[in-house]
């Protein structure tokens, strides 16, 4: 592995499950090389239920989200939206960018640019913009956040189902294997128990974990001979980095993968 002192890693998504469901393996292989990670839902899970009040499954989700993180040895870090109100606009984006600037990752995962829902590719959008104008010093951000100079990657994971919104297929620009993380992976997703009833009831999702490991199952499909694999997009550098700033499969290069042609 390529040395990860010193470097910071901003896992940035929607909704509290978002990151167990398509990140954490690879956060948690970045954890071991000795990246800082942090955690960041930036919606609420207001609206992730059949059976509770707003303010009650706010509650339990935040509570979820703390308990996955900590067995991710991660910071995680407060949400600003209610679920479908995360919108790209001024207020929005002011906030964000003081969050990213506060953090200072080198390292950036994210959401698919075009996803399922709105709130995936907002969140997505958001975390772009913020990241882009993180050295900016004109930018002002609220509150008011000192600007960074440092390099920044952006990696994009998969959209939900593993095709965009018009059905296109994903095409990973590299796997990483997972395997030795998928344990600890379900566990950090079990942690999100109030999405049983919900998942089963609104999109046939009957066991949510198990449809976790069916997803890194199909990931790894795409590659040669893994049983579970985790997918990612490069964004592109300009703007944010050296061409040749890549640090993700540098750091885990005995875990990267090339699809298949």
């Amino acid at each position: 592995m390529s040395s990860a002192k010193n470097l910071t890693v901003l896992a940035a998504v929607a909704h509290p499950d978002d990151i167990e469901f398509y990140f954490s393996g690879t956060l948690l292989l970045l954890k071991r090389a000795g990246c800082s990670i942090h955690f960041w839902n930036l919606a609420n899970g207001s609206c992730g239920t059949m059976r509770h009040g707003r303010q009650e499954i706010v509650r339990i989700r935040a509570q979820e989200a703390v308990d996955s993180a900590k067995l991710a040895v991660a910071q995680i870090h407060p949400p600003l939206f209610n679920d479908l109100e995360v919108f790209y606009d001024r207020r929005s984006l002011l906030s964000v960018s003081a969050v990213v600037r506060s953090i200072r990752p080198q390292i950036i995962l994210t959401h698919s640019p075009n996803d399922y829902m709105e709130d995936h590719q907002n969140v997505c959008r958001l975390i772009v913009t913020a990241a882009f104008s993180r050295a900016i010093p004109n930018f002002m951000t609220i509150p008011t956040t000192a600007p960074y100079a440092e390099p920044v990657r952006i990696y994009h994971a998969p959209p939900h189902g593993l095709r965009d919104a018009m059905e296109a297929p994903f095409q990973p620009d590299f796997l990483i294997d997972i395997d030795s993380m998928m344990e600890t992976k379900r566990q950090m997703l079990a942690c999100h128990k109030s999405q049983q009833d919900w998942l089963a009831s609104t999109q046939g999702m009957h066991s949510y974990v198990r449809e976790m490991e069916h997803l890194c199952a199909e990931m790894a499909g795409l590659g040669h001979k893994l049983a579970h694999a985790e997918a990612w997009r490069r964004h592109s550098h300009l703007g944010f980095c050296p061409a040749d700033f890549d640090p993700l499969p540098g750091i885990l290069a005995t875990f990267v993968q090339n699809p298949k042609p």
